[in-house]
């Protein structure tokens, strides 16, 4: 991939952050997105593909040790957010207040940055849809996305230099 593709998906990734701190602060149709245990995990899922986008980018030598990372880190937030999908089908399985609600938010980032990182909704929440899904099923999809992106271009074989034609 080159630089500026890498710098999309950065973009892109820290662009679903700041949104769901958006949505989490302003609202949607007069409600309040907490984010549950399994959303702060997706936040740290798309902060890591755009902090290894972003090494990608800017670091040659290591950039395909920096591709598979975010591809590892989209594939462990398609996890994340799959098992939330799972959950907003199955309410009585929700993780409500747990242990990984508790354990979450003893860490220093949460201490520091409780906008990002502090767990307080449920996981099951039924919030109002955005444009027909939820939210974790926009995070599904979009983890897919930055999976199925990472996946095939770590498969594309690089293009063979051409020479440069002199100029008549």
């Amino acid at each position: 991939m080159k630089p500026s593709q890498y710098y999309v998906l950065a973009l892109s990734s820290l662009s679903l952050v700041i949104f769901a701190v958006i949505l989490q602060q302003v609202g949607y149709q007069g409600v309040s997105f907490l984010p549950c245990p399994l959303c702060v995990l997706q936040r740290v899922g798309y902060l890591g593909i755009a902090l290894f986008c972003l090494l990608a980018a800017n670091t040659v030598s290591l950039r395909m040790y920096f591709h598979v990372l975010a591809l590892m880190t989209a594939i462990y937030g398609f996890s994340v957010a799959a098992h939330q999908v799972w959950l907003l089908s199955h309410p009585a399985s929700s993780c409500g207040i747990d242990p990984l609600e508790t354990w979450i938010n003893r860490f220093q980032l949460a201490k520091s940055f409780p906008m990002l990182f502090k767990a307080d909704g449920l996981c099951s929440a039924q919030l109002p849809a955005i444009l027909g899904l939820q939210v974790p099923e926009w995070s599904l999809l979009w983890f897919g996305g930055f999976l199925v992106v990472l996946s095939l271009t770590l498969m594309k074989k690089p293009a063979p230099a051409t020479p440069a034609k002199p100029l008549t």
